[in-house]
C-alpha cells in the first residue's frame, strides 16, 4: 500500500513540473515574481524598478519585467529558497527550464549583480558591461540608488 502511495505522489509531482503544466505565476518586476501564491525575490540581483527609466528615456523597469517574462514563458519554473527578506518575500534562485534566471537577467543587461549580498553574478555583469548591454548601454542608475533617490523626494 505504501509503495502505491509513493508511486502516485511521484506521478503527481511529475505532472506539476512537466513543461506546459498549469501553475499560477505573475511577474512583479525584473527581480520579483509570484508563483502559486508565494512571492519570490531573485537571489543576488537587483533589477530596475517597474517605473524606472534611464536618463536617455529607455524604460528599464518595464523592459526588465518583460524580459523576465520572456525567460519564463513556456518553461517549468522551480525556485530554491535561500533566505527571507525584510518584506517577507522568499529570496530564491529560480530556474526556468533549468536556466538560472538571475544569471540570465544580469548577463543580458536587465539587472545588476547585487554585490551587497552576493558575488554570484559578478562575472555575468562584467560581460554585460563589456558588451554594453541594457542598463549599461543606457547609463541607468543602479536600482538601489534610484530607490534611495525616490524615497528622498518624499522625506
Amino acid at each position: 500500500m505504501r509503495l502505491s502511495a509513493l508511486i502516485l505522489a511521484q506521478a503527481l509531482l511529475g505532472l506539476l513540473l512537466a513543461p506546459g503544466a498549469s501553475y499560477s505565476q505573475t511577474i512583479t518586476d525584473g527581480d520579483t515574481l509570484k508563483l502559486n501564491g508565494v512571492t519570490y525575490r531573485l537571489w543576488g540581483i537587483d533589477a530596475p524598478e517597474a517605473k524606472q527609466d534611464c536618463p536617455d528615456g529607455w524604460p528599464a523597469g518595464h523592459l526588465a519585467a518583460t524580459h523576465l517574462q520572456s525567460l519564463i514563458s513556456g518553461h517549468p519554473l522551480i525556485c530554491e529558497r535561500k533566505d527571507t527578506d525584510r518584506f517577507g518575500r522568499t529570496v530564491a534562485i529560480c530556474r526556468a527550464g533549468g536556466e538560472d534566471l538571475g544569471a540570465l537577467m544580469v548577463r543580458d543587461g536587465y539587472a545588476w549583480a547585487f554585490l551587497r549580498y552576493s558575488a554570484d553574478y559578478a562575472g555575468q555583469e562584467a560581460l554585460a558591461k563589456r558588451e554594453g548591454l541594457g542598463v549599461h548601454r543606457h547609463g541607468c542608475q543602479p536600482a538601489w540608488e534610484w530607490r534611495q533617490r525616490e524615497r528622498a523626494k518624499y522625506e
